[in-house]
C-alpha cells in the first residue's frame, strides 16, 4: 500500500506490528476506524453547530427530545445520548436558560422531571438538523448508495454485538 493511500489507522497498525509483532492488532482495522471516524464526525458536527451557539452534547439532547413521542425523563435522555447523568443535567440547565427546552412535573411521581422542546427549540432543530444531515452526507460522499447500505448493515451487526456486551 502506498504511503498516500494509508490512513491514520493503517499507520498505527503498522507501528504496532513493528513494536509488538506478537499481538494480533487486526481489530484496529475496524474498531480503530470506527472510533476515529466517530471523533472526526463529532468534531465536524461541533464546528457546524458553532453558528447556532450550541454544543454537540446540547444538540444531542435536543435531537433526542425532538424525535421522542412527548416529554422524556432525564434518565431516558441520558440513555439515548450516552451522556452521564450529570452531563445531561448540565446541558438541560443551559438549554432551559436559553429557552430551548422546558421542564415539566411528572404527574405519576413528583420527584421526576420531564423535558420537552419549546417552540424555540423546535425552530433550532428545524434549522440545524438538515444541515447536520448535509454534513453526514458529505462525509459519506465517497461511497455509492449500495456501499452505504452494506456498511450500515455491517455496522449494525457490530453495534448489536457491542451493545450485548454492556
Amino acid at each position: 500500500m502506498s504511503a498516500e493511500a494509508m490512513d491514520f489507522v493503517d499507520r498505527a497498525r503498522q507501528g504496532w506490528e513493528i513494536s509488538r509483532p506478537d499481538l494480533d492488532v487486526s481489530s484496529i482495522e475496524v474498531m480503530g476506524r470506527i472510533g476515529r471516524i466517530g471523533a472526526l464526525a463529532s468534531h465536524h458536527a461541533g464546528r457546524a453547530l458553532q453558528s447556532a451557539e450550541i454544543t454537540r452534547a446540547e444538540f444531542d439532547v435536543l435531537c433526542t427530545l425532538a424525535r421522542g413521542e412527548g416529554p422524556l425523563r432525564a434518565s431516558e435522555v441520558t440513555a439515548a445520548t450516552m451522556l452521564s447523568g450529570a452531563s445531561t443535567t448540565k446541558n438541560a440547565e443551559r438549554l432551559v436558560k436559553r429557552g430551548l427546552i422546558e421542564r415539566l412535573p411528572w404527574e405519576r411521581d413528583g420527584r421526576v422531571v420531564l423535558m420537552r422542546l419549546t417552540a424555540k427549540g423546535e425552530e433550532l432543530i428545524d434549522r440545524e438538523f438538515p444541515r447536520f444531515l448535509e454534513t453526514d452526507a458529505a462525509m459519506l460522499a465517497g461511497l455509492t448508495a449500495n456501499e452505504r447500505t452494506q456498511l450500515a448493515a455491517l455496522l449494525r451487526k457490530v453495534a448489536l454485538t457491542v451493545e450485548a456486551l454492556t
